[in-house]
């Protein structure tokens, strides 16, 4: 049974593991990567709907995982299935979540649920497997912590710093090509995926990742070319910490924020965060470069997003609007060597057109360098 906050119950076929979950119930529209969507410590605190009607026929491998583990707290999905037809698959879904214990409610009307959180905003919800009284399941509901306030890239961050070198995998096995090492970035790890760390080393980088609480000293004192700000859950704002290094490190190095990081950029120039009524989570979201006038596609997975009138537009640039609903998806400053964009150029999954930005971040460096 899934129970919403507002009264609104669901009830349908439990899969993975038995057991009871609360969070923050959001949709994502995209059409496939439901392991990838899954193991994004981006989710971490609520609870999944796949709009896509059927999910989990390809199964899932690790080469797909953005992390160790799945960090949403629950899926919701019309349809789960229960074999898996792809070359590359290791193991059935449901299979997989029960190893990590997380549940999963199939069979019920996900168009209606949509539409219900699009007309009243994403809420906190329970799913349970154990308590089926509707009325115990709401109260939970209510009771359960908000998204507002919370400060979750601290407990998804990795304990302890950590290198990484490794480039974008080839699927078919042959051996993944790795450009020269060029660079020094240091990435905080607010909840950061393995394909963003992947597309930094395709572009030369070699990669000292950090914990979300790291100093602005301990990170200058490694002499990096550049930093990388990651994405993460949670209200942007509580990460007081994060604001603080980032505040620190601006025109000292080249910083390049996404998602959580952009939001942090935002704060620490003086600006202000909201949140969405329902969010944006998917594959095919429409983002205006308005620099170029050139429009890409790109995958977002977010809550939260930043005032652009709450900007000094005399010191920082705006540089993408959504074309969905004109909130901000990128800025730049005018003097610094600093940018942010509020989706996700590494896709995984999602659509590629703004990988782009990556290639920016080292041209950025080498400008900086000299």
């Amino acid at each position: 049974m899934l129970a919403l906050e507002d009264g609104r119950v669901f009830r349908g076929r439990g899969y993975g593991a038995p057991g009871e979950r609360s969070g923050e119930v959001v949709f994502n529209t995209s059409l496939w990567g439901y392991q990838e969507i899954l193991t994004d410590p981006s989710y971490a605190g609520q609870i999944v709907i796949l709009t896509y009607p059927h999910i989990g026929n390809y199964g899932t491998n690790p080469l797909d995982a953005e992390s160790a583990r799945p960090f949403a707290e629950a899926l919701v999905v019309r349809e789960l299935a229960e074999l898996a037809s792809s070359w590359r698959s290791t193991e059935e879904v449901s299979h997989y979540l029960e190893q990590f214990g997380m549940p999963v409610i199939a069979g019920i009307d996900t168009r209606a649920l949509v539409r219900h959180l699009r007309q009243y905003g994403a809420m906190r919800g329970v799913i349970s497997t154990v308590d089926l009284d509707p009325l115990s399941l709401v109260a939970k509901a209510k009771a359960s912590p908000s998204m507002i306030g919370l400060d979750l890239a601290s407990r998804v961050s990795t304990p302890e710093r950590y290198e990484w070198n490794e480039p974008s995998a080839n699927i078919y096995g042959d051996t993944a090509w790795k450009p020269p090492t060029r660079f020094h970035v240091v990435a905080y790890d607010y909840g950061i995926k393995r394909n963003i760390l992947r597309r930094l080393a395709d572009v030369g980088c070699r990669v000292t990742v950090v914990p979300a609480t790291t100093p602005a000293s301990d990170v200058l004192a490694m002499k990096p070319d550049g930093v990388f700000l990651s994405n993460g859950p949670g209200d942007p704002e509580p990460v007081d910490y994060a604001v603080k290094a980032v505040r620190e490190l601006m025109g000292r190095v080249p910083i390049f924020g996404i998602c959580l990081g952009h939001q942090i950029i935002g704060l620490a120039l003086g600006g202000k965060t909201y949140k969405l009524k329902f969010g944006h989570h998917g594959g095919n979201h429409p983002v205006l470069n308005l620099e170029t006038q050139k429009v890409e596609i790109t995958a977002q997975n977010h809550g939260f997003a930043v005032d652009p009138d709450s900007l000094k537009l005399s010191e920082v640039a705006l540089t993408h609007m959504n074309l969905n609903d004109q909130t901000l998806e990128g800025l730049r400053h005018k003097t610094m060597p600093l940018f942010s964009v509020q989706y996700h150029p590494e896709a995984s999954p999602g659509p590629h057109d703004a990988g782009y930005l990556f290639g920016h971040f080292v041209k950025m460096i080498e400008e900086w360098k000299g």
